[in-house]
């Protein structure tokens, strides 16, 4: 029998064991630093979002937008479209466009309308998906996409203006006329309508070069093998290159010789060459080469209009790269419409952001964000000053990129800074591949230029970040942009706009309307 005496010791022997042993679990099964909950704790809502708890908000919004739609959706237009003023924003994929609408918001310091902050164009009513590969790839570059989004006809890889009966480098082949197709541009001026081209990066880079050129490959800019010629000589030089009526953009460096720090070989100065063009051909013209040269200029008396305002590509937005005193891209779109709109057969203008594109190669998501707003702001330019009753507005992109948008940031996280969750840190944009990659970081590295030239992470290292493959979206307003739905490929992109206006393909096919 036990006594008294040692069951109090037993049990306090068990009591001392137990309790080391619970002090021992603990230890090795430490509770883990982070649960799948965290990730969606409320950080604080911002006070204009209190009402988003309300299920009235959503339904009272949610209502109203359905009547816009109804609205919009019941009368389409289907007059003809006297003007046409097509977008692109290089490099624009649909997580580029959520990310910099978010931006917007968040840096504009002010609430939006119902908490609806939107780019211009995501205003438009009608809205599709488009197909981008090449011939030969499943990935677009700018110059196959070109081809396809100007002229109806997809094409290989590197190549311009140009069927896919032409492989990347093939002179001889770029030159057999069956090979070489029209853009929207050329079916335009042949229905006497007036032309341009307005872009931020060089004008003979692959984007415009798909409206005026026929190269077999996009990097032939200032010079080109055997009797290929270059971009730059067939902008000035071929047709319809001359008949364009507004140039604006970057480059000049493609037009001059070498003696002039030019990369032309062959010592011709191009620009010279196309005033003397313009004089014999009695057109009131101007070349201007900064913002300044081209706010003197009336414009009201201007029949064609070239402007080179950089050496290579312009600036990025908000900031001097290499030069100073360049107009935006909204201001040349402005300049180009004064021009353009004098003729009474109306006129295609093509404008590119073409820096967005960039920004994402160097994977700089902030300057990225950042040229996709300016872009907007262009297209808000067009938007405001044309009718929609005779001018279709048309916005898309080329190409994605690999950047995407992480989870799980709370509604006040900064898009463009990083997570912090139960002691995860890392970047709520980052990239699939790119140069930050050798860095193997998970947040932003600062630069010491500013936040917009930060560096995101990027998984597999390589010397550029590159393209990616998935659809991307395209936006209209106008006569007939209720045909910009569905999915379809980007060579219809360009056909649509035929129709739209009776020119090109569609000519004759429409003279009822």
């Amino acid at each position: 029998m036990i006594s008294s005496h040692s069951m109090s010791l037993i049990i306090s022997l068990i009591i001392f064991v137990c309790t080391r042993h619970t002090v021992a679990r603990t230890k090795i099964f430490p509770k883990p630093k982070s649960s799948f909950d965290d990730y969606f704790a409320d950080k604080g809502r911002p006070l204009q979002q209190t009402r988003e708890y309300d299920a009235n908000f959503w339904m009272n919004r949610g209502m109203s937008d359905l009547g816009r739609r109804l609205k919009e959706l019941e009368n389409p237009i289907v007059g003809q479209a006297k003007n046409i003023v097509f977008f692109l924003g290089d490099g624009m994929s649909i997580a580029t466009v959520t990310a910099a609408r978010v931006h917007m918001e968040q840096s504009s310091g002010s609430a939006f309308p119902d908490g609806n902050a939107s780019l211009t164009f995501e205003n438009f009513p009608y809205t599709g998906l488009v197909r981008t590969y090449c011939v030969d790839k499943q990935v677009a570059d700018s110059a196959c996409s070109s081809t396809a989004y100007m002229t109806g006809v997809k094409a290989n890889s590197g190549t311009v203006g140009v069927s896919g009966a032409v492989r990347e480098n093939d002179c001889k082949a770029s030159l057999d006329p069956k090979n070489q197709v029209d853009s929207i541009l050329r079916w335009a001026q042949m229905a006497g309508k007036s032309t341009g081209i307005v872009t931020t990066t060089r004008v003979t880079h692959a984007s415009p070069a798909g409206g005026y050129a026929h190269s077999a490959n996009r990097g032939w800019e200032s010079s080109a093998p055997d009797d290929c010629l270059d971009i730059a000589q067939q902008l000035v030089t071929q047709s319809p290159g001359i008949e364009l009526d507004v140039i604006l953009g970057g480059g000049r460096q493609e037009f001059l010789p070498k003696n002039m720090n030019g990369n032309r070989e062959d010592g011709r100065d191009l620009i010279a060459e196309w005033k003397v063009r313009m004089m014999k051909n009695h057109r009131m013209y101007e070349y201007v080469k900064n913002k300044t040269e081209l706010s003197d200029v009336n414009l009201k008396d201007v029949e064609k209009l070239l402007g080179l305002f950089s050496m290579s590509h312009m600036s990025y937005t908000g900031t001097k790269e290499v030069e100073r005193d360049e107009p935006s891209l909204s201001e040349m779109t402005m300049a180009a419409i004064e021009v353009l709109r004098k003729n009474e057969n109306g006129y295609v203008l093509f404008v590119e952001g073409g820096r967005i594109d960039h920004a994402h190669h160097q994977n700089l998501a902030h300057m990225a964000l950042s040229e996709t707003i300016a872009f907007s702001r262009a297209v808000e330019v067009a938007d405001t000053v044309t009718d929609p009753e005779e001018t279709l507005v048309v916005v898309t992109s080329d190409h994605s990129h690999t950047m995407t948008i992480n989870g799980y940031p709370s509604r006040g996280d900064k898009i463009v800074e990083r997570v912090d969750r139960g002691g995860e840190s890392y970047s709520i944009l980052s990239y699939a591949n790119g140069p930050s990659a050798k860095y193997h970081k998970y947040q932003k590295q600062s630069s010491k230029y500013g936040d917009k030239f930060d560096l995101y992470p990027s998984l597999v290292p390589m010397s550029l970040e590159t393209h990616g493959g998935e659809d991307v979206a395209v936006w209209a307003r106008g006569p007939w942009a209720h045909l910009f739905v569905g999915s379809f490929e980007q060579n219809v992109l360009p056909l649509i706009m035929s129709y739209a206006s009776c020119i090109g393909p569609s000519k004759g096919k429409c003279s009822d309307r």
